[in-house]
């Protein structure tokens, strides 16, 4: 079994998913009491939000890169940027390791393609609904994005740093997330990226009238299936 290395901590709160689905995929595929060899290197969130806030994404790319060698070096075989905002500096992490790096709008892009879907809605913070870094991921990848009206994109954005990465789960924000996800339906999403990892702590399948892409729970399972050699 290779060992996962995780960067994680972007924040803690959804990291937690990753290290549940790892192991239970894991378990699932070995039986028994097996869990995975893994690795999580967790970040101070204030200071790497802090950092893209004030738009030093340079500064945030030498930090997650130095993750990534640290976690390499203790003996990690694969790397995931345990975030959809932070998979902007994912090519960074790559280039600066010899291991592979597996990247969650690539994921996300492959399910949504093995489910037949060719135009999707994506929610996220407002980093990863308006620039480019992870749209233009899934549009190489053969898939037309829609996002939210502004107004929208700004009450998800509010609600993912004032709530979600502080373990706030708010009734009236799952309904109000329930209707975001409705209206990108109606215009025409054959489904929905909930494209941050906080998200799916949020709402699911059960709250929305079309399928949710869960990107942290696919990047965990994607993980786990390499780990284990396909």
């Amino acid at each position: 079994m290779r060992t996962i290395g995780l960067i994680g901590g972007l924040s803690w709160e959804s990291t937690v998913i990753y290290y549940q689905i790892i192991n239970q995929r894991v378990r699932e595929r070995l039986g028994g009491s097996h869990s995975a060899n893994s690795l999580i290197w967790s970040v101070d969130y204030t200071t790497v939000e802090d950092l893209v806030f004030a738009g030093r994404w340079d500064e945030v790319s030498t930090m997650l890169t130095g993750a990534g060698r640290k976690l390499e070096e203790a003996g990690a075989e694969v790397l995931l940027v345990c975030s959809n905002t932070f998979s902007r500096v994912s090519d960074d992490v790559a280039r600066a390791a010899s291991v592979p790096v597996l990247h969650i709008a690539d994921v996300v892009a492959a399910q949504a393609r093995a489910r037949g879907m060719r135009r999707v809605g994506l929610l996220g913070t407002r980093f990863t609904m308006e620039q480019p870094f992870y749209r233009d991921r899934l549009a190489a990848q053969g898939l037309e994005v829609v996002v939210p009206p502004r107004e929208q994109r700004e009450l998800v954005h509010r609600v993912i740093f004032e709530e979600l990465v502080r373990g706030v789960l708010r009734e009236s924000s799952r309904d109000a997330f329930a209707l975001i996800v409705a209206g990108l339906a109606d215009a025409g999403a054959e489904g929905v990226i909930l494209g941050c990892t906080e998200i799916e702590l949020l709402i699911s399948e059960k709250d929305t009238a079309v399928p949710v892409l869960p990107s942290a729970r696919l990047h965990a399972e994607e993980a786990a299936c390499f780990a284990l050699g396909g």
